[in-house]
């Protein structure tokens, strides 16, 4: 057996005594990569063989000037001379270590530029980097960072560690649990969703937690914790007795004093159920079980009285757990069942009176208990599925009723054709309404005509009221053309997300330069064409514009004058199921602000004009995709060709652009990312 195998993050030198001997020693030149922070692991490692230790460089010291004042100024220049100095000393503290320099350079940003302050900062590091670079000594930066957060986001950082290593936190899921769990009051007329996104924000800000999937509007959708300051705030948890893990290497939750309040579950098994067992478990506030397996060994819900947030996302064993006694959880806020091989929910559920959140997607769940619509406080009712569940599953049923749950501010996941006619005509009453996803099929039967009628004249109803994101897949080509009859105009619609086979043959009535808070717009149309683009370029908002066709086009189409004002992302996408190609061209002022870009190229036609694109009109551009389309019997040299030159304008472009371009029929792809970053 030959092997490669990589080891990340080894903690001790009997950590890696223990895994070593199951790696077969032979002569077939296997390598195992390990990453440690501790020498004395790495030399463990290394040691006999063929073993070699490579220790990471710090940063040098310009390259550590760059990175802090980058971060505090924007800019590498723009220090003031009277804190150079004191720069230095800092800088020197941190010996190099980047994520030391981004901690201090992100709390000295939200402080006046003032060399007294800047001095007690200097003061406060205290000089353990400065002697080595130890984890101590990084600690020591770190909890410099966590002391100056206010009580608020201390503890809203805090919460962060019922999650392991490495773990994605979604921001919705993470703002919707925190508000759950009280963390969150109203602030100056701002709402608490608005308020507990402004702490996820400012938590990024400080760098105390690392963005992750920046999208088009540059907001994080979710965020990381670094392992070092996951380690912070655990012993932080643990000291303040804030958050319990089990699982964690530290179950003996016996020894630990006070009561649990917050409980995660990372593992469990049957020596740690008769631990449990033996707490008490009524002030446990949340219940986060991460394990998927031995689920059959926690705890009874009853004994889970106080619970606020109960949350089984991914547990794919939880069908061996006993539900029973869910109903006697009377604080309950926020339920997740999300990624359980689940298929029916619990029938007591309908008697959680104070759920404001109800999880359930990717999930076998076709059907809601006729009770649910009780729930008068929920406002996130999730049964949304990923593509390859909506083919298998079709949606969930919309429960009759759902009229009077005026509080709901989030729909997805719902089927209009499952639903009965009453039903989707009630989605009209939901005036809290913000986020409606749903899923309409039926391949445009007229059996289901009357379902398409009474969806309009719910939306109608809906695009008056606080409607801010629309998203309709249609898995089966099921046509949407009523919609060219939406009105009034949805003034507050934000994102409008179409999905599926359907193409529609115009663009819809509705949108037009008026909308003047559409940011997202993701539309199929048959064709795309220089009218429609003029009016898409009118609209004030828009970010992201997602535009998939279905038709060969012959003609060039050149993207003309000034349009698309904010524009910073466009996705040109050719239908799955049929042939389609196009050929696109900007000229000067055409996206002015756009950075991404996603487009075919079709050969065949763009030979004739040298296949030049424009990339160099559009000055902010930083990413290109392009996809090379062409008839069948068009040769490699001409495919070859319009590589090259698509080549030639990133690399002539003054920020040269990431760039990839791919050839499906040839099955080959050039990047030139690596090369450009390096």
């Amino acid at each position: 057996i030959r092997y490669l195998i990589i080891i990340d993050d080894i903690w001790s030198i009997s950590a890696w005594d223990a895994i070593k001997y199951a790696f077969p020693e032979n002569d077939f030149s296997s390598r195992i990569i390990a990453t440690t922070r501790n020498v004395d692991v790495a030399r463990s490692c290394s040691h006999g063989g063929n073993g070699r230790m490579y220790e990471m460089e710090a940063l040098n010291d310009l390259h550590s000037k760059r990175l802090f004042f980058k971060r505090i100024f924007g800019s590498e220049d723009c220090c003031p001379d009277m804190l150079k100095q004191v720069s230095n000393k800092i800088l020197k503290k941190c010996g190099g270590l980047p994520l030391a320099i981004i901690s201090i350079a992100s709390l000295l940003a939200n402080r006046p530029v003032v060399k007294d302050e800047w001095e007690r900062v200097r003061r406060s590091i205290g000089s353990a980097l400065d002697k080595n670079r130890s984890l101590d000594g990084m600690n020591n930066i770190l909890s410099l960072s966590y002391n100056d957060l206010s009580p608020n986001l201390k503890t809203c950082l805090l919460y962060l560690c019922i999650y392991p290593e490495d773990y994605v936190i979604e921001r919705n899921v993470l703002v919707r649990r925190w508000i759950a769990e009280g963390f969150i009051s109203e602030e100056r007329g701002q709402g608490k969703q608005e308020v507990a996104e402004n702490h996820f924000y400012e938590l990024i800000n400080k760098s105390m937690v690392q963005p992750v999937e920046i999208g088009y509007d540059g907001k994080a959708r979710a965020c990381q914790v670094h392992d070092m300051m996951l380690e912070l705030i655990i012993s932080k948890s643990v000291e303040d007795n804030f958050i319990s893990l089990a699982g964690h290497g530290q179950t003996d939750l016996a020894k630990r004093d006070g009561l649990i309040r917050r409980l995660s579950v990372q593992h469990i098994d049957q020596e740690l159920a008769s631990i449990l067992a033996n707490e008490d478990l009524s002030h446990v506030r949340s219940l986060t079980v991460i394990a998927s397996t031995c689920i059959k060994h926690l705890p009874r819900l009853v004994r889970f009285e106080a619970l606020r947030v109960l949350d089984f996302q991914d547990c794919k064993s939880l069908h061996e757990y006993d539900m029973n006694g869910i109903d006697k959880l009377f604080q309950l806020k926020y339920l997740s069942f999300r990624g359980t091989r689940m298929s029916k929910l619990p029938s007591k559920i309908v008697r959680l009176y104070d759920l404001e959140t109800l999880d359930l997607r990717n999930t076998h769940i076709k059907e809601l208990p006729a009770r649910i619509i009780l729930l008068g406080k929920l406002q996130h009712l999730l049964t949304e599925t990923d593509s390859y569940y909506i083919v298998r599953e079709g949606g969930t049923k919309i429960p009759n009723g759902i009229g009077n749950m005026r509080n709901l501010e989030v729909i997805s996941g719902f089927n209009i054709i499952k639903s009965s006619l009453c039903a989707v005509e009630e989605l009209g009453n939901l005036t809290s309404l913000k986020e409606l996803h749903l899923q309409l099929d039926g391949g445009g039967s007229q059996e289901y005509k009357r379902h398409e009628d009474i969806l309009l004249s719910s939306l109608c109803k809906l695009c008056t009221c606080k409607l801010q994101s629309l998203w309709i897949h249609t898995p089966d080509s099921t046509p949407i053309h009523f919609l060219d009859s939406w009105s009034p105009l949805p003034h507050n619609l934000q994102i409008f997300i179409m999905g599926g086979d359907y193409y529609l043959p115009k663009l819809p009535k509705w949108i037009v330069p008026a909308l003047a808070s559409l940011t997202y717009l993701d539309i199929n149309l048959i064709e795309a064409i220089e009218e429609d683009l003029r009016i898409l370029g009118e609209m004030p908002a828009l970010l992201c514009l997602s535009l998939a066709f279905s038709t060969v086009q012959k003609e060039r189409l050149a993207l003309q004058g000034v349009g698309f004002p904010c524009l910073k992302e466009f996705c040109l996408i050719r239908a799955t199921h049929c042939t389609s190609a196009i050929y696109l061209t900007f000229e000067e002022g055409a996206m002015p602000k756009l950075e991404k870009l996603a487009l075919p190229l079709f050969a065949s036609v763009a030979e004739e004009y040298g296949f030049y694109l424009g990339l160099g009109h559009l000055p902010f551009l930083r990413d290109a995709k392009v996809t090379l389309c062409s008839y069948a019997d068009t040769s490699f040299e001409i495919k070859s060709a319009a590589a090259a030159a698509i080549r030639k304008e990133a690399n002539s472009h003054p920020n040269h652009p990431r760039l990839s371009i791919r050839d499906r029929t040839a099955g080959w792809q050039y990047y030139n990312s690596d090369e450009e970053e390096n």
